[in-house]
């Protein structure tokens, strides 16, 4: 049996990687962790846990159905990160849209810990 590298570009398999957190086994342990596990589930469509992921200040902002939307509308292709400290996360994310079109998303995330767990707050477009 094959083991799919993870989505978020570590050489781990995704099943020991990112799944981890997003099936609930563990809870990501850092800023950096939660937002490369965020990735992966845009990549695999995991919607709720990208609003479970989403700090509950913020979640008003969001829905389901339009996470799942804009997850599956586009063909997740690779995962950079720019730079990260304890609570933020600079990256690139690169993507082909509906159209078949080359796309990158920059966005400066900021993230807090609550609880023992970490939650993406918001993020700035770059």
């Amino acid at each position: 049996m094959t083991l799919n590298k993870c989505y978020c570009g570590s050489s781990e398999p995704f099943e020991s990687c990112c799944n981890l957190y997003i099936n609930g086994d563990q809870k990501a342990p850092t800023a950096l962790a939660l937002m490369k596990s965020r990735y992966s589930a845009y990549a695999i469509h995991q919607a709720d846990y990208l609003l479970e992921t989403t700090h509950s200040s913020e979640r008003k902002y969001y829905s389901r159905e339009e996470i799942l939307n804009w997850a599956t509308a586009n063909q997740w292709q690779k995962l950079e990160i720019i730079s990260a400290t304890e609570n933020t996360v600079e990256f690139k994310a690169y993507f082909l849209d509906e159209n078949n079109v080359n796309q990158v998303h920059h966005e400066f995330s900021t993230f807090k810990q609550e609880n023992g767990s970490w939650f993406y707050v918001d993020g700035t477009f770059k």
